[in-house]
């Protein structure tokens, strides 16, 4: 290759390697974005269903209180309607009989009060009333009352009787306790409804006159009504929280699904990335590898063949030194060795299948190394299985690959030690083949690199063996598996459909 070409080729790897640097950082931007818009997504969500719980107890809160203001004032009117009945049976039955047999109305008088209570009394039995109370108009004194300890007290009435007094009828609640009284035994929960009519006269035709005779005050208990109305407030704001802390867990679990579903899906994009990088980069330098290999081959074999005449005619003119030439011939074979290894690793390799047995093809290559292995005093035990082992395979490919796993196994034990070969076959077809050695094994760290293309820890060697026989097993839809450990030795296992 001329310097020319040499300048070339480099050009063309950092323009590759920038674009693809260019692109690796463009994906994991895209990467990168898609889990941003992701979390925004999740936390928008979140956000969105905290907005919705308390906007939804809100509701809850104002429908209940809606539902308690409509009973509190159907009550009301009840009262007002009982209160305008008492004015009317009140004034035909004891004011009017009262004036025409005593002249007047006189309750200090035992016999009136008397009257007038069993009247009151009577109206009012099965009623749930407290009370009812008739003030005078004169004065804000208590004429008569239901609840004998009340009568002859002054300014009991309030600003309700002063309302009533100028014609007003109104009313007001008096409350004690809330929804958490419900949640203990202490608290008493009680209210009461007091409502405050004018006493009137009344009208031959039953409408109410304009003179003002008093005030009747009707003190009404509503505190089983109250407690009906707290547990509906609670059992609304129970059962809306309830429903968001379902929508909550169903929302979180499925943005946790969602969430550990990206994760996982970024992790495998970036490995196929990583993977797709790797292998469009060893395509780049293989085709690179091919093509130095190639040109260095054809000088490489003038050199070898020259070197091979240079070495007979020096052995005829100056026997002795044709050690020299010998040297040369040697290093050629070896760097034709490396460069075939290149070209091996570089070129893409066409299968040539046939049905073989693969005890064949190891029995074939543990005699190539057997003698290797007797001068580094290891022993290579061989444990086939008993019957033959048919499958369609390239038998010069997968005889290089074995080959080099047993070179490396010996390699491994320059002290001396044991190779175990094994074969076996599943009932579920699965061919296994293992070669364990009693080496130096190796870390964690350089079994993840094992099969790396260039990788080695030997002085010696281009780091290709193992990368090639990962090539030609996988070639043969095969999976090869490393374990090892330092000082301890290495298993390498290969399975094949």
């Amino acid at each position: 290759m001329t310097p020319a070409c040499a300048g070339d080729a480099g050009f063309v790897m950092i323009n590759w390697k920038q674009e693809k640097n260019g692109s690796i950082v463009n994906q994991r931007r895209k990467t990168d974005a898609g889990l941003q818009s992701f979390t925004l997504v999740k936390y928008f969500s979140f956000t969105a269903l905290g907005v919705i719980l308390i906007v939804t107890l809100i509701l809850s809160w104002s429908i209940s209180n809606n539902a308690k203001e409509v009973m509190l004032k159907q009550s009301e009117d009840y009262s007002l309607l009982l209160a305008g009945n008492l004015n009317q049976q009140v004034f035909r039955r004891f004011v009017l009989p009262a004036v025409v047999r005593y002249g007047q109305i006189a309750l200090r008088n035992p016999e009136q009060f008397d009257y007038l209570d069993k009247l009151i009394t009577g109206l009012v039995q099965g009623m749930a009333i407290d009370s009812v109370t008739i003030y005078d108009s004169s004065e804000n004194i208590i004429s008569y009352s239901t609840v004998p300890k009340l009568v002859g007290m002054r300014d009991k009435g309030g600003i309700e009787y002063e309302k009533a007094l100028r014609g007003t009828a109104n009313s007001k609640f008096i409350y004690s306790g809330s929804i958490w009284s419900l949640l203990s035994t202490d608290t008493q929960v009680s209210c009461q409804l007091k409502t405050f009519i004018p006493f009137r006269q009344v009208k031959e035709s039953g409408e109410s006159g304009d003179a003002i005779m008093g005030v009747i005050e009707v003190v009404k208990d509503l505190s089983r009504d109250y407690v009906a109305i707290l547990k509906l407030q609670s059992r609304i704001i129970l059962v809306s929280s309830s429903m968001m802390l379902v929508l909550f867990l169903v929302l979180r679990s499925i943005v946790s699904r969602a969430s550990r579903m990206l994760e996982r899906r970024t992790e495998e994009r970036l490995k196929l990335e990583e993977q797709l990088n790797k292998t469009e980069n060893l395509a780049h330098l293989g085709t690179m590898v091919a093509t130095v290999s190639h040109e260095i081959k054809s000088p490489l074999g003038i050199v070898r063949s020259t070197a091979e005449i240079l070495k007979k005619r020096i052995e005829k003119v100056a026997p002795g030194n044709e050690n020299l030439a010998q040297i040369i011939v040697d290093e050629t074979k070896r760097l034709n060795t490396i460069v075939t290894e290149f070209l091996d690793f570089a070129r893409p390799q066409e299968l040539k299948l046939k049905a073989i047995d693969l005890h064949t093809i190891l029995n074939r290559a543990i005699t190539f190394v057997h003698s290797t292995a007797e001068k580094q005093n290891i022993v290579i035990d061989t444990r086939l299985a008993e019957d033959p082992i048919i499958k369609q395979v390239d038998e010069d490919m997968l005889y290089r690959g074995f080959l080099n796993i047993l070179i490396n196994a010996i390699q491994a034990m320059p002290e001396g030690g044991t190779l175990l070969v094994e074969t076996s076959q599943s009932l579920k077809h699965t061919i296994t083949l293992s070669f364990s050695d009693t080496g130096i094994g190796m870390s964690e760290e350089k079994v993840s690199q094992i099969f790396e293309p260039f990788f080695t820890d030997k002085h010696k060697g281009t780091g290709l063996g193992l990368a090639i026989v990962k090539n030609i097993v996988e070639e043969h839809d095969g999976e090869i598996q490393v374990e090892s450990r330092e000082n301890q030795g290495t298993r390498i296992t290969i399975f094949f459909p």
